[in-house]
């Protein structure tokens, strides 16, 4: 797996598996733990900032927690004004170090043009959207046949693919019924409302969007296009 690739995948599982360590069981994230992460990622939090927040968090909580000793963090949340502060911490420590390189040789252009192909079968059944869809389902076929021509650079292509999912996502919002969306919104206001204190604005702001498009993903069964969402053999 390409070390670009292999970064994208161990954000997101490193954070899980960590935070399940730390807890001392298993419990499978939620929507808005994921979206959580999601949001961490899209605003260029390292992994290591999380993962030392996560630990700051949890050494906090249990040195409080004394005679609650069945009391457990049930949500990444608990654990976000920890790893801001961790980040901003590094940040400091970090200024005027040379930003690591990330090198695209390794990525296998079969993958990348099977993970394209088959977002846009989904964006070509989906039941929606029915002239946004098309158009970038036709998008992502050309883009397939160039990556196998390796006529394309991978952070080229994840920032076409940004793009062309700000576009989707826009077109599904639209599209949407408005009572489905004021659920979804409601959903997320309730999930997120013991953790407002915990959060900055632009971090609740950056989850309660990714919340909503996940939710979108899910409800028409389409693919992220991200090159992250790669599936590798």
């Amino acid at each position: 797996m390409n070390a670009l690739v292999q970064n994208y995948v161990n954000y997101f599982t490193e954070i899980e598996e960590h935070f399940q360590h730390r807890r001392g069981t298993l419990l499978l994230l939620s929507t808005l733990d994921w979206a959580l992460i999601e949001s961490w990622r899209e605003a260029g939090i390292p992994l290591t900032a999380v993962l030392r927040g996560i630990d700051q968090a949890f050494d906090k909580y249990e040195s409080r927690k004394r005679s609650r000793a069945s009391s457990r963090i049930n949500g990444l949340a608990w654990c976000s004004q920890a790893v801001m502060a961790a980040a901003e911490q590094m940040k400091e420590a970090a200024t005027g170090a040379t930003p690591q390189q990330k090198t695209d040789q390794d990525f296998a252009a079969a993958h990348i043009a099977a993970h394209l192909r088959s977002a846009a079968q989904r964006l070509l059944a989906a039941p929606i959207a029915q002239e946004a869809c098309p158009s970038i389902a036709q998008h992502l076929l050309q883009l397939a046949e160039e990556a196998e021509r390796n006529a394309v650079h991978p952070e080229e292509l994840e920032t076409t693919l940004t793009a062309l999912e700000e576009k989707l996502f826009a077109a599904l919002l639209a599209s949407t019924p408005e009572t489905r969306l004021i659920e979804w919104k409601q959903q997320a206001a309730h999930d997120l409302a013991a953790f407002r204190a915990r959060m900055q604005a632009l971090q609740m702001q950056l989850v309660q969007r990714q919340y909503l498009h996940k939710r979108l993903i899910e409800e028409y069964d389409l693919q992220r296009l991200s090159l992250f969402y790669m599936r590798h053999a």
